[in-house]
């Protein structure tokens, strides 16, 4: 049984138990007179039961996948012959790769040794029997927890104080995964990046003007070691994010004001959600809108007025970049000054304030901290983008502050050096790792600004 059609069966289990449950409540209450008898209400039975159907069996569930595929790769390579057990991490992982595609089917068993095709074919013998011994362990338990839940159903049982408690367990853990995921995210790009910086001096990554990861084939060949300059993608990066940010912040920042304090309410029930459109267009065709419009439009103005404009171009891709961040501008900026306080509006305009007064002298302030959240979010995605930069600013690492030529961003060159099949022991590999900590980095200093912004106008404000 596949993995998915189990989740639907235990789903269906678990809103039985939450159905019976329910019912088991309304019956014990019944002849004591009504649900006002039971210490919780009916919902609360019913989610108890629930409960005790889904967690047993989802923990056996995630732990099952968690450690059925390694034991199984052991077992498979144990029962290999001595001659073909494999002597380090390289040789297992091919060993298995190559016992995995027999299994498949994908490499014949004639092409292999008579010993790997039996392997392949235990490997299919044990993943169908765990397949079949998951499904019933947790069916079993979800048919167990639910039954118990079931019976314990009474009239002084606290059912809610346990929901409550379980459920505050959950959002614990919750927040503790995030965390854990963060912090799990961060050293293993340090490490990886350490790993980097062992092989190229940190000071040629940082200020170095040429980057050309490829490593050349001859010694006589131009970098021959490679050139690990990250200046280039660095001023890539920049160039195209502030030019999208001069598109999306005042665009988005007026527009929310207009839709917040000048428009109409059919005007605002039509354009709002109208504008937010743009923010669930997928990016690749903003790429496919800024190659094959934008940047051969801005070729042939910057062509008629005799300047030299590249096919690919960073104002190409910024522009359209500037467009698709408008709505996260926009709507974060509309919420955050519809949700200013009535009163402090009427208040100004009662001083006698103008309307462009109260918007500038107390509206903004108010909302400075949720417009500059808008406006970071802008940034961060600016300088995340991908794909409008491979299709309309091109892979050239130029070092060049002219929008009208072609460049690269960071986040480019990161899809670029990990395509395909690559080693992580050479430079070329390991340079994403550095430049997705110096992403790292940015972001933080970024937010660490945000936040000062914020605090010295509020300060000021207040």
């Amino acid at each position: 049984m596949q993995t998915g059609q189990l989740l639907l069966i235990l789903a269906a289990m678990i809103v039985t138990a939450f159905i019976m449950g329910r019912h088991r409540a309304l019956q014990v209450a019944q002849p004591l007179g009504g649900i006002r008898h039971l210490r919780s209400l009916p919902f609360y039975y019913a989610m108890r039961s629930a409960i005790w159907c889904a967690l047993p069996a989802l923990t056996v569930l995630v732990a099952w996948l968690i450690f059925d595929q390694t034991l199984i790769r052991i077992m498979v390579l144990d029962s290999l012959p001595t001659e073909l057990q494999p002597v380090d991490g390289t040789a297992r992982n091919l060993m298995l790769s190559q016992i995995g595609n027999v299994a498949s089917g994908a490499l014949p068993t004639d092409f292999v040794d008579a010993a790997v095709a039996n392997a392949a074919g235990r490997l299919n013998q044990l993943q169908s029997i765990s397949a079949m011994a998951m499904a019933v362990v947790v069916i079993v338990l979800a048919m167990l927890g639910g039954a118990w839940a079931w019976l314990r159903v009474s009239a002084r049982m606290p059912a809610r104080e346990q929901v409550e408690r379980v459920l505050l367990v959950v959002f614990m853990l919750c927040a503790v995964l995030a965390v854990v995921t963060t912090v799990g995210i961060v050293f293993s790009v340090l490490f990886e990046s350490i790993r980097f910086f062992g092989q190229v001096p940190i000071a040629d990554f940082l200020f170095g003007l040429n980057w050309s990861p490829q490593m050349a084939l001859r010694a006589d060949q131009v970098a021959s070691e490679g050139a690990f300059g990250a200046v280039p993608l660095f001023a890539g990066t920049l160039l195209i994010s502030a030019i999208a940010l001069m598109v999306a912040v005042p665009v988005g920042l007026m527009s929310a004001i207009y839709l917040a304090e000048y428009a109409h309410s059919k005007v605002r029930s039509f354009a709002k959600p109208a504008l937010e459109v743009l923010a669930g267009v997928p990016t690749v065709v903003y790429g496919f809108f800024a190659a094959l419009t934008v940047a051969p439009f801005i070729r042939d103005v910057g062509q008629s007025l005799g300047l030299s404009v590249a096919s690919e171009s960073a104002l190409a891709a910024g522009l359209v970049m500037g467009i698709m961040l408008i709505p996260f501008v926009s709507s974060l900026s509309d919420d955050v000054i519809t949700a200013v306080p009535r009163a402090m509006r009427d208040a100004s305009l009662g001083l006698g304030a103008t309307r462009s007064e109260t918007i500038k002298k107390v509206i903004f302030p108010a909302a400075l901290p949720g417009i500059m959240g808008g406006i970071l979010l802008a940034a961060s995605r600016a300088i995340g983008e991908t794909m409008i930069v491979v299709m309309a600013a091109g892979l050239a690492a130029n070092l060049t502050a002219n929008p009208l030529q072609a460049v690269t961003t960071i986040t480019v060159q990161i899809v670029t050096l990990l395509t395909g099949d690559q080693e992580f022991d050479s430079a070329k590999t390991l340079a994403a790792f550095a430049l997705g900590l110096m992403l790292f980095i940015t972001t933080l200093l970024m937010n660490v600004v945000a936040l000062h912004i914020v605090k010295k106008y509020r300060e000021q404000y207040e």
